[in-house]
């Protein structure tokens, strides 16, 4: 599923403005460069969180703690006094999670949290017209509003269901003790993943901060056999290295492409009425493609920044090799080969799309795609071009599907016809993607009639 990135395409902000004066330098709107400024600020807390506050140091209460401290200052520092539906909104659900029944506790927090997210998406664009140019708290209560339904569900998982009930994947996430007031304000409010997210799993994030987390990992691996007489220590330093100059190169092409290929241009008057199909056809594909680095720079940050605090490790590989990918919301590799929708998908906002599946994919009895397409939709917000781009999805996934069901095993017979169907499908894939997130950018509903309007 498609997300926005975290924070808007806005000029005005009420958080800090000491960093005003680097903002008119480098032509960057103001929030953006706070964001920067705390992601990097998260970074450098990150390693100090790791060395200093190590659980060999320091104690799971005060880890949880200036987790916490740390992640309030950071909103605080990007959003002003619009970082309150934050923590109104984290302690509603507290309240929520305490005082529901076992049975109820995944409802009445997903229509709260739910709930409070849409009437603050209407009330900043429309009641107050904030649309896009004011700060965009948004981005980060959409992060806590996957984080409060996916422990609720966990929760409910773990007190309210039968074992036997449950799949593999919601067994092992499955919460059987409520967390505490500390434990839930530092999984939902701690510094990493507060302004980017991504959306992760409590029992993960407890056994993080209690120091079981690589250790429980590295466990699932018989070292006897690869010669280790004990545990080895995975150190996240070089995947920090890697996914740093993987930003710092999204950042730049992102800089340099946005500015040559606006978004703006898909819509202008020339380009809607005189242009060819091709043509048209040609510069939506590069411009959705200019689009994708901002994203690929937020993420991957967001992915740093927990890896250098030691969140993140995910196993080892067949080579042997430590991964430190648990967390990642993307595969950029994988995505600029897709071959179909799925696997597009499958590796694009990876964390949402586990989200959407423990909250909603996994639990609705009847036509879970169009259900986890309109939920996508209702969670990014209200803009029109949002549901243009979600429930035109459904109908592209499952042509999709159709197709490769039913046709890709007559391509398999020789490295050729692969080959030919591999090229095909993945032109196919990228133009599809193309035009289905177009509206996800223009956001309205003129221009998106505009761009769809195949009399131009």
């Amino acid at each position: 599923m498609a997300a926005r990135p975290p924070v808007s395409l806005s000029y005005r902000t009420t958080g800090s403005t000491c960093l005003h004066p680097l903002s008119q330098l480098l032509g960057i709107p103001l929030d953006q460069v706070n964001f920067v400024a705390c992601q990097l600020f998260a970074l450098s807390a990150a390693f100090w969180f790791r060395i200093y506050l190590h659980p060999g140091k320091a104690s799971p209460e005060v880890r949880h703690a200036l987790a916490t401290i740390l992640g309030i200052y950071f909103v605080v520092f990007c959003f002003g006094w619009y970082a309150v539906h934050l923590f109104v909104l984290v302690l509603m659900c507290y309240g929520v999670m305490v005082t529901a029944s076992i049975s109820n506790i995944h409802r009445y927090s997903f229509l709260v949290a739910m709930g409070y997210l849409t009437i603050c998406h209407i009330s900043r664009i429309y009641i107050f017209h904030y649309g896009i140019l004011t700060t965009d708290f948004s981005g980060p209560l959409m992060i806590v509003t996957q984080k409060i339904t996916t422990l609720a569900f966990q929760i409910h998982d773990g007190l309210g269901r039968k074992a036997e009930d449950l799949s593999a994947e919601q067994h092992r996430l499955a919460v059987k003790v409520k967390p505490s007031l500390l434990e839930y304000l530092s999984y939902h409010l701690n510094f990493m993943s507060i302004i980017a997210g991504p959306c992760n799993n409590f029992k993960d994030y407890a056994a993080f901060i209690e120091g079981r987390h690589i250790h429980m990992k590295l466990l699932e691996v018989n070292w006897k056999q690869r010669g280790f007489h004990s545990l080895p220590e995975p150190s996240p330093s070089a995947a920090v290295i890697q996914k740093l100059c993987m930003t710092l190169m999204s950042l730049l092409l992102f800089l340099t492409l946005s500015k040559s290929f606006p978004v703006t241009f898909l819509i202008d008057d020339w380009f809607v009425h005189k242009a060819n199909f091709l043509s048209r056809l040609w510069y939506l594909y590069v411009v959705m493609q200019a689009a994708k680095p901002k994203y690929y720079f937020a993420w991957t940050l967001a992915d740093a920044v927990h890896n250098a605090a030691g969140f993140g490790f995910s196993g080892v590989d067949a080579d042997g090799h430590f991964c430190w990918d648990l967390l990642s919301n993307l595969n950029i590799w994988k995505i600029e080969t897709a071959t179909s929708f799925k696997m597009y998908l499958e590796n694009w906002n990876i964390q949402t799309s586990a989200w959407l599946k423990c909250v909603c994919y996994e639990r609705v009895p009847w036509y879970p795609t169009v259900f986890t397409f309109v939920l996508s939709a209702l969670w990014h917000g209200v803009y029109p071009g949002y549901y243009f781009t979600f429930l035109t999805g459904v109908p592209v996934t499952l042509a999709a599907r159709a197709v490769r069901n039913n046709y890709r095993h007559h391509f398999l017979s020789s490295k050729a016809r692969k080959v030919a169907y591999d090229v095909v499908t993945w032109a196919a894939t990228q133009l599809a993607i193309s035009y289905t997130a177009a509206p996800f950018v223009l956001l309205a509903v003129e221009p998106t009639i505009s761009l769809y309007n195949v009399e131009n």
